[in-house]
């Protein structure tokens, strides 16, 4: 059974950064598509960054804001936030997908497995 686990969640004021990781567990994903993902409440989850194969992939609205990155010697995926809004408050979750290319879903039901995700609180 693949794991998922997400770290770096917190509180932090508007302007602040947190780095989310997430970390596979029992496996190297070394052949995985690796997403982020978020949901607010009240709202659907929403797409946030991708990784595959050393390519990226960001939603329009969070790019510039946002960066994903991989670590292969420690099998984690990164997701840096820098500029934190209020309204990037959410849960943020990581997901992944065995892929053989640098082909990046954005689609929530293209994910294969997921992790329990970890809350982002943006105070103003």
């Amino acid at each position: 059974q693949v794991q998922l686990v997400e770290s770096g969640g917190g509180l932090v004021q508007a302007g602040g950064s947190l780095r989310l990781s997430c970390a596979p567990s029992g496996r190297t994903f070394s052949s995985y598509a690796m997403g982020w993902f978020r949901q607010a409440p009240g709202k659907e989850r929403e797409f946030v960054a991708g990784w595959s194969d050393g390519a990226t992939y960001y939603a329009d609205s969070l790019k510039g804001r946002f960066t994903i990155s991989r670590d292969n010697a420690k099998n984690t995926v990164y997701l840096q936030m820098n500029s934190l809004k209020p309204e990037d408050t959410a849960v943020y979750y990581c997901a992944a997908k065995q892929v053989y290319s640098d082909y990046v879903p954005t689609n929530e039901n293209k994910y294969d497995y997921w992790g329990q995700g970890t809350q982002v609180t943006v105070s103003s």
